[in-house]
């Protein structure tokens, strides 16, 4: 047996290579994810900056600390508000009388300073139109256990690499590490996908061809679990090389992908790749696994060829849809599309987010590629084109099924990530940028940090809003925050918002009451909420004074100022006013837009670091088609050489050998294609469903440029990899 491996190795090592480089590319890349993932686990320890100099910080509260129900057990949730407290003012006068007090720029706090911390150096108050502003914390030069004894519970007291949590947005690197998490977990779960189907379909098409040869060994007095442990064999000692050198690979590829997304913005500078063991261990042993997962079934029809195989001189297909293959593509394809369905039905908001429009189209990817068999054939039927050439491309496209389903599998795969994974995220985008523009009637919209106040000019409207945060109970289980919108003035927003308002009325908005949306625990007009602020002050019963359709998840809930302490204004909409309006917009201090220009640029989707992230991952999926593409084809046309002889035989010419051949190889993307589309074509149609229900504008979006780019490229190398090897055994 050993013998007969190492033999068969080096006798068809150019049939194996091209399973060899997928799988080594598959574990490479795993591997370079999973470095990637794990330095995105945790935020690197950093010094504090802005106290520095003090070994002591007292800081009003950070997070709201409230109690829930775990099962039978009552336990404590803490949830960060927007900006810390500020700390009281008899506690920061006890600090002063004992202690040097620095205010977070290394000077002391004492005269000349507002005792209300009103220009305060460090102080993270929101800005001139802030609500509530106050001195957030301090620094003291004094023992920590003494300042703990004086302040109690009247603030918190930070040390050590805790004083962090003073500086400036001190969740920065988190929310940095979150999204990146995010890109490498879908560009990671997409290498996967691919590497497992592409293994797996080099190694069903390998056996395919290799009919004769297992015939030759039954005919020689070999039994079927031989041949089947012979092809098992090969594919553990494929697997071990190829994921060796696969981690070897991946290990210089990481530190590249991390200098690529810091480069592409996608990363923040500081970002570098760890020492962690587990993502190599993890890439090797699923690549071993891959192997000889795709072997496995492969070995089992080996194992059922008969002696006369050998003698078998036709290369028409039969048996192509085995039953367990037909089993799992016909789950696949029922569990994706019930999957899409029930989400649809029960919670379309799910269809809008990241990792549903990237997990349930893979079930439906995976179960129209295993029963593509099945679509190969009346397919191939419908080219009537006149000519022999036509002729001949129809009649052995759909004779050789297994050939042309084989080719067509890692164009489908390709064509319907691009399609499904961009066009819904595209889709997603667009959808919010149109939603955003049709909820406001404003001509002009200024957006900044810390806008100034600004009044109104004749004949104009003004209404500045500001971002905030609430924080509701969900039943006794959880506490939920939301991302709120203060308005300064009711009557001003209730008269420019053109808000999807289910019931209730945005005229009845004041300090006392609350605009929400259908996904509160409380959501019908007259009930009350209550409500934490984003300070952390409550709770405050607010009156429901309109509810609001869910739309994409950006409406409401609405507040007045006066429930949003500390927020400072970042939006003022305005209409009307002519050029008296512009002008004073424009002394607020922000960037003034016409109301499309500014839905635009809030949901443009074409960004540098979105490009980055479409290269990212659709290169992985192009990537491997080009490999499944090129070994398959260079296999199949090198195997035809009596068919071709024939041909010339039978008065072709080369030139109409080749472009049979070509054209062979052509219909076959193109039909891949026309499965990748179908597949795209249901799930943009259940996400555009799914808006409508959320009562969103539908700006559905064919990712052009990505489906014509994938089918261009699979249709180069699939003519390249059919041509040569046909002009060669022509010559």
């Amino acid at each position: 047996m050993l013998t007969v491996l190492l033999s068969g190795l080096r006798a068809r090592w150019a049939s194996f290579l091209g399973g060899f480089v997928a799988l080594a590319l598959g574990v490479g890349l795993l591997t370079t994810m999973g470095l990637g993932l794990s330095a995105t686990f945790h935020a690197p320890e950093r010094s504090p900056q802005r106290f520095a100099s003090s070994p002591v910080v007292v800081q009003g509260r950070d997070r709201l600390v409230l109690d829930v129900l775990r099962g039978p057990e009552t336990v404590s949730v803490a949830l960060p508000l927007d900006r810390p407290q500020p700390v009281d003012k008899e506690l920061l006068r006890e600090l002063r009388v004992r202690w040097t007090v620095t205010t977070g720029d290394g000077g002391p706090d004492g005269a000349g300073v507002d005792a209300a911390g009103s220009g305060v150096a460090g102080d993270r108050a929101a800005g001139p139109d802030a609500v509530g502003v106050g001195v957030d914390a301090v620094g003291v030069d004094a023992p920590a256990d003494e300042v703990r004894a004086l302040v109690g519970d009247r603030a918190q007291v930070l040390t050590g690499a805790d004083r962090v949590r003073a500086d400036p947005d001190p969740e920065r690197d988190a929310r940095a590490l979150t999204a990146l998490n995010a890109l490498l977990g879908t560009a990671g779960g997409v290498t996967g996908f691919v590497s497992v189907f592409v293994v797996a379909s080099t190694f069903a098409f390998a056996v395919a061809l290799r009919r004769r040869e297992f015939g030759l060994l039954r005919t020689a007095g070999a039994t079927p679990g031989q041949v089947r442990r012979l092809l098992l064999a090969e594919a553990a000692a494929l697997g071990v090389i190829a994921s060796a050198a696969g981690c070897a690979l991946g290990a210089l590829g990481a530190p590249l992908l991390a200098r690529t997304l810091v480069d592409g913005g996608l990363a923040p500078a500081w970002f570098t790749i760890g020492g962690a063991g587990w993502p190599f261990h993890t890439a090797f042993w699923t690549g071993v696994t891959v192997s000889l997962c795709g072997a496995v079934a492969a070995s089992r029809r080996a194992g059922k060829v008969g002696p006369t195989a050998a003698l078998r001189d036709a290369d028409v297909d039969t048996d192509t849809l085995p039953l367990g293959r037909a089993l799992l593509g016909t789950g696949l394809l029922v569990a994706g599309a019930a999957l899409l369905a029930w989400t649809y039905a029960t919670e379309p908001s799910e269809l809008l987010k990241r990792k549903t429009y990237t997990t349930l189209p893979m079930l439906l990817i995976g179960g129209v590629a295993l029963l593509s068999p099945l679509l190969v054939r009346p397919a191939a039927r419908l080219l009537r084109l006149p000519g022999a050439v036509a002729t001949l491309v129809r009649e052995n496209s759909a004779a050789s099924v297994r050939r042309t389903a084989a080719v067509a599998a890692p164009v489908l795969v390709t064509v319907a990530l691009a399609g499904t994974l961009f066009g819904a995220a595209t889709s997603v985008t667009r959808t919010r940028g149109a939603e955003a523009r049709e909820q406001t009637t404003a001509q002009y919209v200024a957006t900044g940090t810390a806008l100034r106040p600004v009044a109104a000019p004749d004949e104009a409207l003004i209404s500045p809003t500001a971002a905030t945060s609430v924080f509701v109970r969900d039943g006794d289980e959880a506490v939920v925050k939301y991302g709120a919108r203060a308005v300064t003035d009711p009557a001003a927003f209730a008269a420019l918002a053109h808000l999807p308002v289910v019931a209730g009325d945005l005229h009845d908005l004041d300090d006392r009451s609350i605009v929400v949306n259908e996904e509160f625990a409380h959501h019908r007009v007259g009930e009350t909420v209550d409500v934490w602020r984003a300070d952390g002050s409550g709770p405050v019963p607010l009156r429901v004074a309109a509810v609001l359709a869910l739309g994409t998840g950006d409406n409401g809930p609405y507040v007045t100022r006066a429930n949003a302490p500390g927020s400072g204004v970042d939006r003022i909409d305005a209409s009307g006013g002519g050029t008296a309006t512009t002008r004073a917009l424009e002394a607020a201090g922000g960037t003034v837009r016409t109301a499309d220009a500014w839905a635009a640029a809030g949901h443009a989707t074409n960004t540098p670091q979105t490009r980055l992230g479409m290269i990212l991952v659709l290169g992985i999926a192009l990537l491997y088609t080009v490999i499944g593409l090129a070994n398959t084809l260079l296999m199949a046309t090198s195997v035809r050489g009596a068919e071709l002889a024939s041909l010339r035989l039978a008065g072709a010419t080369r030139a109409q050998i080749l472009r049979t051949v070509t054209g062979e190889a052509t219909l076959a993307v193109a039909i891949g294609a026309a499965l990748g589309l179908a597949v795209t074509a249901a799930v943009l149609s259940t996400l555009g469903a799914a808006l409508s229900a959320l009562s969103a504008p539908v700006a559905l979006a064919l990712p052009l440029t990505p489906l014509a780019t994938s089918t261009a490229l699979c249709t180069l190398v699939a003519l390249a990899s059919s041509a040569l090897p046909a002009w060669r055994l022509t010559r």
